[in-house]
């Protein structure tokens, strides 16, 4: 029974699964499963095995229930014992508590006890002590009273910190007598007073020189109480500075040495924050201002670039040196502090900065272009106002009316980009110099008073005038051969405007930024811009001028009658006239030049400009002629390479306007019986039927054909 039991425990394998229990148990009754195949396979025998099993899980369910009646008892009692042992010791707990209460409350009560007799202790103790001290300094003050030292304390070197004390006591005492009865005594407390001063002066002097910092820190603390320890942190502070600068850069020199003495202060005084500090002002003062004023003075009148370099520099270089200073303890206020050394040193030379840097870059500026243009061999033309030159000048840019002939600048721009990065980098020097040598409160104004020198050197003096002599030597419409060096003026123009914008964006608005003259500085660039886009823009509308005049010109030497009414109508071999093959070269070169001159939309703007008058141009010359069969096919070839130039514009107006010039151009040949189908077509019938009716009142056959009444 117990095996079978065994057996049955074995089938409860976790984790547990009832259709495989039964099929383990199926598996282990002989002719129970499949072994054997099925005529093996014994019903009975598994149904008997089965009514066995389930009496013995009967069984086994009692025993385990009555096992876990049994555990809960077990566990009922245990949980009545552990809560009778908590609610003991909780009564324990809290007889230990009100223990613990008494007690404290009894230490309480001793512990006031004692501090009351430790007050009488002291209040006894106190008058008596200071009996005592009075007693001795009474001993002492007599035997000055007597003429007499003879107290060892005043005549053993070793007990000079004793003897300081005490007269530096009887000196306080001394203070207070009258004058006329005690005169003589106090005159020998003070003589006595400054040798023992002068005597522990030197000994700290001496105890430096040696390196001995456990002495020094003796003896501070000794003459900390005399009227001579400002004398004694002077010494020591003449003394670190002693053999510390023997390179030349004063600056790195400031800063070893303060580091150094910064280790050593904290261990001799017992302020080292207030001598560190006397140290600094010392160096400031003495060493920093004599260097700063001999490195300024000897340029100040002779150079002023060098000047300006130097008062950078040297400014520079000490508010660096301030700042690696204050990492160190001088005080509650040390930025404020270091600030105003620095302001004591270089406010004489700060005031009068920003007339001096305006100067010199008024002067510096005006030296780089006159060099410029000596080296042109160019004297610049004067371009005031209110003169018939001027008049003359403004009538020419906004009409094409020949005032005189224009200048001759054989291709030369008056342009420079050296010159350009010269006046550039030149403000870039002075905009650094002004944000660190300005006062916070006008370095906006200072800013923008760089930056009108800036405008009026670089645009005005410099583009502008090159624009004003660019626009005075575009030809007129109608010259002949003429070489249009306007566009390379353009390209100049733009690539430097480019760098003027980048240093404007760079180097001026960090310093206008959250100011005032912010909106100012914005207005003058507008200003600018837009002064010199309206000469672009003249410039660019005559020189389109020119090219259409070229191209007319071109036109009318080239281009024949005969070439659009040949009189061997079968004998026609090319493909396109002579006058057209100019006039497309032509073309392309200076769409090429108008690519190389502009940039971004500028390109597409002036093409679409040049593409429109190009046209135009075209379609009025085609209207001069007249049109017979042949000449009509040649015209529409014509054309076709006019249109097939016009693809280099990347236009689509452009190519548009070409495509229905095509178009107009197939009425000059179309048969007359479709004249009327071909005007209706989808790229003509949109058109003014006026225009319609002038191209074909160009064919040689209109008349005789009857064509206008397809137009009546």
């Amino acid at each position: 029974m117990l095996c079978t039991m065994a057996t049955t425990a074995q089938l409860f394998e976790e984790p547990f699964d009832a259709d495989e229990y039964i099929e383990r148990l199926a598996w282990r009754t002989p002719g129970g499963g499949s072994k054997g195949g099925a005529e093996a396979f014994d019903p009975k025998k598994l149904l008997e095995e089965f009514e066995n099993h389930i009496e013995e899980l009967k069984q086994l369910d009692e025993r385990i229930q009555r096992k876990v009646e049994k555990l809960e008892q077990q566990c009922h009692r245990e949980a009545k014992e552990f809560a009778h042992k908590v609610q003991d010791l909780q009564r324990s707990n809290q007889v230990a508590f009100q223990h613990f209460q008494e007690l404290d409350e009894h230490i309480s009560y001793v512990a006031t006890k004692v501090c009351h007799l430790g007050d009488q202790l002291e209040g006894v103790n106190t008058p008596r002590q200071r009996a005592v001290e009075a007693q001795r300094l009474m001993t002492y003050f007599n035997e000055f009273l007597d003429g007499e030292l003879r107290s060892d304390v005043f005549n053993n070197p070793d007990k000079i910190k004793e003897a300081a004390d005490i007269i530096q006591k009887l000196h306080l005492i001394a203070q207070e007598l009258p004058f006329d009865r005690f005169a003589d005594v106090k005159a020998k407390i003070a003589s006595k007073y400054h040798d023992l001063e002068r005597q522990l002066i030197q000994e700290f002097t001496a105890a430096q020189r040696r390196g001995e910092i456990g002495r020094m820190r003796e003896v501070a603390a000794v003459l900390l109480h005399f009227k001579g320890y400002a004398h004694c942190v002077d010494v020591y502070i003449k003394q670190c500075q002693e053999g510390a600068y023997m390179r030349n850069d004063v600056f790195e020199d400031t800063a070893i040495l303060c580091q150094r003495v910064n280790k050593q202060v904290g261990e001799v005084f017992s302020s080292p924050e207030t001598v560190m500090a006397k140290l600094i002002q010392s160096i400031f003062e003495n060493k920093l201002q004599a260097h700063v004023k001999e490195k300024l003075d000897e340029t100040r009148h002779s150079d002023v670039e060098q000047y300006l370099k130097n008062l950078y520099d040297l400014y520079t270089r000490t508010t660096v040196l301030a700042s690696k200073l204050s990492e160190f303890n001088l005080g509650s206020d040390k930025h404020t502090f270091l600030s105003k050394l620095i302001k004591n040193i270089f406010s004489c030379y700060l005031e009068s900065y920003i007339d001096m840097e305006r100067q010199y870059l008024q002067n510096r500026s005006a030296m780089i272009l006159q060099r410029y243009y000596d080296s042109k061999n160019h004297q610049k033309r004067p371009l005031g106002t209110g003169s018939i030159q001027e008049l003359k000048e403004r009538i020419r840019q906004r009409t094409n009316l020949p005032l005189g002939p224009s200048i001759d600048t054989h291709g030369e721009t008056f342009l420079s980009q050296e010159v350009v990065v010269n006046l550039l980098q030149e403000t870039r020097h002075a905009f650094e110099r002004c944000h660190k040598l300005s006062d916070p409160a006008d370095l906006p104004k200072n800013a923008f008073s760089i930056f009108l020198l800036l405008v009026e050197h670089l645009c005005v003096d410099h583009i502008d005038y090159a624009l004003e002599i660019g626009l005075s030597a575009i030809p007129s419409a109608d010259a002949k051969n003429a070489n249009l060096y306007f566009l390379d003026v353009v390209q100049q123009a733009n690539t430097i405007f480019h760098l003027f914008d980048k240093q404007f964006n760079d180097h001026l608005m960090p310093l206008i930024s959250s100011s005032p003259k912010l909106t100012e500085c914005l207005h003058k660039k507008k200003e600018v811009i837009e002064q010199m886009e309206v000469k672009l823009d003249t410039g660019i509308d005559r020189t389109l001028n020119c090219m259409i005049g070229q191209m007319k010109h071109i036109l009318a030497t080239e281009q024949r009658k005969t070439d659009f009414r040949p009189e061997d109508e079968n004998n026609v071999m090319i493909q396109y006239t002579t006058a057209c093959s100019k006039v497309c070269a032509y073309v392309g070169r200076q769409v090429e030049r108008v690519r190389r001159s502009m940039d971004g939309k500028n390109v597409d703007t002036v093409l679409t400009e040049f593409g429109v008058r190009f046209h135009r141009l075209i379609h009025e010359h085609l209207q001069q002629f007249s049109y017979s069969s042949m000449g009509g096919m040649l015209a529409i070839c014509d054309v076709a390479e006019y249109r097939r130039r016009a693809k280099d514009f990347r236009v689509p107006l452009v190519l548009q306007l070409f495509d229905t010039l095509h178009a107009l151009c197939n009425l000059l040949v179309v048969a007359p019986d479709n004249l009327k189908q071909v005007c209706s077509g989808e790229q003509l019938t949109n058109l003014d039927r006026n225009l319609l009716h002038a191209f074909v009142q160009l064919r040689v056959d209109y008349r005789s054909a009857r064509l206008g009444r397809h137009f009546s």
